[in-house]
């Protein structure tokens, strides 16, 4: 039963890790080679709160969740691509041509977009989350995983395997034990 348990553990790890890795991948991907800052594979994407200008509704650090939609209202917070980056504001204005948005802490309203700029709304924020999300998706915060997923794999492997030899030393001993009682 132990041993089901760890490999269960173990798998759950690998996927993990390899998961993340992946992410990274595609992400570095889709903003380095198609200037996309926030892939939305399958209509969802996840964005991080990089400026106080949606104060105090969301924060420098927030993990947003972003879900694509064909029906932007006003009021809708939404992430929209600007450049190479992702900007997250509320939209103020709509028409079936043009988007005018804001940050809720900005005094001036952003300049004017296209719908088809807009990446989706805001589903949900997790607070400062993103920063661990930012941590992770760099070159040296993958490898970091990637390291702790095999030392902790190698370090599961070691503790069986020094188990079974300790096992494996005291049923010799017990052999030993009982060929002696035997040879009395």
């Amino acid at each position: 039963m132990k041993k089901t348990v760890k490999t269960v553990i173990r798998i759950t790890l690998l996927v993990i890790a390899a998961a993340i890795v992946g992410i990274n991948v595609y992400s570095i991907n889709a903003s380095r080679l198609a200037g996309d800052s926030v892939p939305m594979p399958f209509g969802v994407g996840a964005a991080v709160v990089l400026s106080g200008s949606m104060e105090p509704e969301l924060s420098v650090g927030d993990l947003l969740f972003v879900k694509a939609s064909e029906d932007y209202e006003v009021g809708d917070v939404v992430v929209y691509q600007s450049g190479r980056m992702a900007v997250t504001h509320r939209i103020v204005s709509l028409t079936e041509d043009e988007v005018i948005a804001k940050g809720d802490a900005n005094n001036t309203e952003d300049d004017p977009i296209t719908p088809e700029q807009i990446k989706g709304e805001v589903v949900f924020a997790i607070p400062l989350v993103g920063y661990v999300a930012n941590a992770i998706k760099s070159p040296i915060g993958t490898l970091c995983v990637l390291a702790l997923a095999v030392l902790l794999l190698e370090r599961s492997f070691h503790v069986d395997k020094q188990k079974d030899s300790e096992e494996l030393a005291a049923i010799k001993a017990e052999i030993e034990r009982l060929k002696q009682q035997n040879d009395n």
